[in-house]
């Protein structure tokens, strides 16, 4: 446009300003674009929106959270079960061990007809401690008896 010459200022200002039909055109032109891309970005959100709603959260909140109490009360009953089993196992060690001390406890020895005996409270273990006029004592099963050694 620099380079056209107009015969009048008239001309040259019908020359510098664009017809107002072609305005009208473009703005008409411009809404109808904006009002298409608005569409287009509504519709899009609609269906996003209704996407989401579709999502099995939104569809049913309350089943994930029933999962977790599932997977919570098999983990209980694993637990329970496993102290179940581990309580079984420390009865029957304790068991045997009570047997074992039973067994070496000197209490059962002397149940088997043995004695323990001791001079001044200290166990005699060979005759070569003992000397005539010791006092002694001798334990029994079911009792203890005062000696002296002559």
């Amino acid at each position: 446009m620099a380079d056209l010459r107009a015969p009048t200022p008239s001309a040259a200002a019908e020359l510098a300003v664009p017809e107002i039909s072609k305005i009208e055109e473009s703005i008409i032109n411009y809404q109808n674009r904006y009002r298409i891309a608005l569409r287009k970005k509504v519709d899009f959100m609609k269906l996003s929106y209704e996407k989401a709603m579709q999502a099995r959260c939104y569809r049913e909140p309350l089943e994930k959270i029933n999962e977790k109490y599932i997977n919570i009360d098999m983990i209980v009953k694993k637990m329970a079960e496993s102290i179940s089993k581990k309580t079984v196992m420390l009865k029957k060690d304790f068991t045997n061990v009570v047997t074992k001390l039973d067994a070496l406890s000197p209490l059962k020895t002397l149940s088997r007809g043995y004695s323990i005996t001791k001079i001044q409270g200290k166990s005699v273990k060979s005759v070569k401690e003992l000397h005539k006029g010791d006092k002694i004592s001798i334990r029994f099963k079911d009792g203890e008896a005062l000696a002296e050694i002559i």
